[in-house]
């Protein structure tokens, strides 16, 4: 495998490891082979509480920094897995090109936080000025010519471009975890299609195919509804020239699967699944590593604020979010992963 492997024993003892694992640690198979886990393998911002090692389900850890072997400390995500039926026995898979960064599942602020500092600052120093000018070409218009007035009112409508902008930038100046609630996903879905449908994917096909026993979600329904119409709106600026254009929204539930939250929160078990698939000609490779970062757009016109925004809100709802391609398909995937909300 092109990544270090070692298998675990029920005792957290090291029965066996590959290649990569050797050189990754800096230490013979022979030397590894029979060493605790918790001795070669030490790892920095997790609660000492969260027992990382001694759990039955699968988990991952995404950018840990880890203390490997005779190694310098490096950047990692860690992959834990039970083996088939052999209870106590578990894989362990190091990826120490991150893979988090790699298909857009970031569990730190990344990116966000620095747009965060981006839009505090421009709100502040570029929004109270636009006012004025907006203001003054209002009275200009009032005493200027037919031919001038059109300039003014051009004025007009560029401040008021650049402060719609601006007001998007503030949807990433705050930190406050959202009020999350349990709720029913699917009218909050429903919402957000109907608002697709009836407007910018209006020649455009959505299919639902909704898994009817999902339980409720543990979200804030508002941002869930923004969310979809952001991930929806992408798709549909992604079909503009498809023959045939599709959007598909799917859900299911998922066991097992887990992230780490990181600065010492423990893990997240995330089991409800929402995709929203596309049959469109997928994102540019160049640009696929920063998909979820702010001012990156394959689009011309594009302010690259959308999927950056929908990691912010899915990140707040302590959710995970990716991007994948479907080559054989021929279909652009976006993954929301969220909690399940309290069974009453």
């Amino acid at each position: 495998m092109p990544v270090a492997v070692l298998v675990l024993a029920p005792d957290n003892l090291v029965a066996d490891a590959n290649a990569r694992a050797e050189v990754l640690l800096n230490m013979a198979r022979s030397a590894i082979i029979g060493s605790e886990v918790t001795r070669i393998l030490r790892i920095d911002q997790i609660n000492p509480a969260f027992d990382l090692w001694h759990g039955d389900k699968p988990i991952a850890a995404y950018d840990v920094l880890l203390h490997a072997g005779r190694t310098v400390s490096v950047k990692a995500d860690i992959m834990i897995a039970p083996i088939g039926e052999h209870e106590g026995w578990r894989v362990v898979t190091i990826h120490t090109q991150s893979l988090a960064q790699k298909i857009g599942g970031r569990r730190t602020a990344g990116g966000a936080r620095s747009a965060m500092g981006a839009a505090a600052i421009l709100a502040h120093e570029i929004k109270n000025p636009l006012s004025g000018i907006r203001g003054a070409a209002q009275l200009l218009e009032n005493r200027t010519n037919e031919i001038n007035n059109s300039l003014t009112q051009l004025i007009c409508n560029e401040v008021d471009r650049i402060a719609a902008l601006i007001d998007r930038m503030q949807d990433f100046t705050t930190e406050r975890q959202l009020d999350c609630v349990s709720a029913n996903i699917y009218p909050l879905l429903d919402q957000a299609i109907q608002i697709a449908a009836t407007g910018f994917a209006s020649t455009i096909r959505i299919i639902r195919h909704y898994d009817p026993s999902l339980p409720a979600a543990l979200c804030h329904p508002d941002a869930l509804v923004q969310v979809m119409i952001n991930l929806l709106k992408n798709a549909s600026e992604a079909l503009a020239d498809a023959p045939h254009p599709v959007i598909r929204i799917e859900t299911a539930f998922r066991h097992g699967f887990s992230v780490m939250l990181g600065e010492g929160k423990g893990n997240a078990i995330l089991p409800i699944e929402i995709l929203v698939i596309d049959n469109g000609p997928g994102v540019p490779a160049a640009i696929q590593e920063d998909l979820f970062s702010p001012f990156i757009s394959s689009k011309r016109d594009g302010q690259g604020l959308g999927l950056a925004l929908v990691d912010k809100l899915i990140r707040d709802m302590n959710g995970f979010v990716e991007y994948t391609r479907n080559q054989e398909a021929g279909e652009s995937i976006f993954r929301i992963m969220l909690p399940m909300g309290m069974i009453e």
